[in-house]
């Protein structure tokens, strides 16, 4: 009764968005959707694929859940089970600033934040996502799927486009202005934890977002070949991607010690340490060829270059002094001033 009294509402007053509420039964779903598709002739995935799109009986309504309910089981999924690491004393051995705890206020005033941003913010755009995705040209319920070197190749792309826009989208956000009033919020986390990925202003959630949708779609641009399965994926990794960075935890078999251009929570959390410095996200060449890196190597060399007995004594100095800087640093931005981003970069290194 009240879904019946809700969509004559929505038929009154936005009848455009009741078209896009309106669901039909099986058979004519499979009718209208697969037509001539022969359903067993798929794999098993790909047929509970269409098989979840005819039991929906509305592709925008069937897209605009699946996406939002995958976002919200990878990310918390990904970022409770570091709470609980951070609880276990056994992995104190491997945190990047061990001296520094979250309390429990803190994680539940950081839940509360993103589960509001997740519902106020996200889940209206996620909705949208449908249409937008065929606008473009984007496969939504189709099938099959593509094939997983493409997917592959598809995947690789967007990783390298999301992490150059986070770089520079990064760096504008720590312009004063837009420091204070947006980024600030992401940064009351000194020492980050994952669940504090998407603890943020809702202008930056959506900001930085663009980073991650935006490839997919500007792909669609010039092949009509991306499927939307291939994006779920994609937004998978890279929602694994920006919790670990904020996990607050280096281990000897964190990706970073595979593959030396891999950012990781080593790289990021220095970020949050020195305020400025180690802008990307997934790779570090962005911060290595424009120099934003420089406070962190210099970090890394003294500590490295003292003896094992000393070593503990200056890692302490060293992470005393860079913290000193970035409060400084941070109150500059605060009162308007600042360097963008490029703060203790020498001069000629970039401009």
């Amino acid at each position: 009764m009240a879904t019946n009294v809700a969509y004559n509402l929505i038929e009154k007053y936005a009848p455009v968005l009741a078209e896009h509420l309106v669901t039909v039964n099986a058979t004519t779903a499979q009718n209208q959707l697969y037509p001539g598709v022969d359903l067993l002739g798929l794999n098993w995935l790909e047929r509970t694929w269409a098989s979840y799109y005819i039991w929906m009986g509305n592709p925008v309504l069937a897209t605009g859940l699946l996406s939002f309910v995958i976002h919200e089981i990878v990310y918390f999924g990904r970022a409770i089970p570091w709470l609980v690491i951070d609880r276990m004393p056994y992995f104190r051995q491997w945190k990047l600033q061990e001296n520094k705890t979250v309390t429990s206020a803190q994680i539940w005033k950081c839940t509360k934040v993103v589960l509001l941003t997740h519902f106020t913010c996200e889940f209206p755009l996620i909705y949208l996502f449908h249409p937008i995705c065929c606008y473009f040209g984007m496969a939504t319920y189709q099938v099959p799927f593509s094939p997983i070197g493409l997917m592959a190749a598809q995947i690789a792309c967007f990783f390298v486009f999301e992490d150059m826009f986070h770089y520079w989208a990064h760096r504008a956000l720590h312009w004063g202005p837009l420091y204070k009033n947006i980024h600030k919020l992401h940064h009351e986390f000194s020492a980050p934890i994952g669940l504090a990925a998407e603890y943020a202003h809702p202008l930056e959630v959506l900001i930085l977002a663009q980073g991650t949708i935006m490839g997919p779609f500007l792909y669609c641009l010039f092949r009509q070949d991306l499927h939307i399965s291939t994006v779920y994926i994609w937004i998978t990794l890279r929602l694994f991607q920006a919790v670990d960075a904020h996990s607050g935890y280096d281990f000897p078999w964190s990706l970073r010690h595979w593959l030396p251009f891999w950012a990781g929570a080593d790289h990021h959390d220095f970020h949050h340490q020195a305020f400025v410095n180690c802008y990307s996200t997934s790779f570090r060449w962005w911060d290595y060829m424009l120099g934003t890196d420089n406070k962190y190597h210099a970090y890394k060399a003294r500590v490295a270059a003292a003896s094992e007995k000393d070593r503990k004594a200056v890692q302490k100095k060293e992470i005393a002094e860079v913290e000193k800087e970035g409060l400084r640093a941070e109150r500059i931005a605060e009162l308007g001033g600042g360097q963008g981003g490029m703060e203790g970069v020498p001069r000629g290194k970039l401009e």
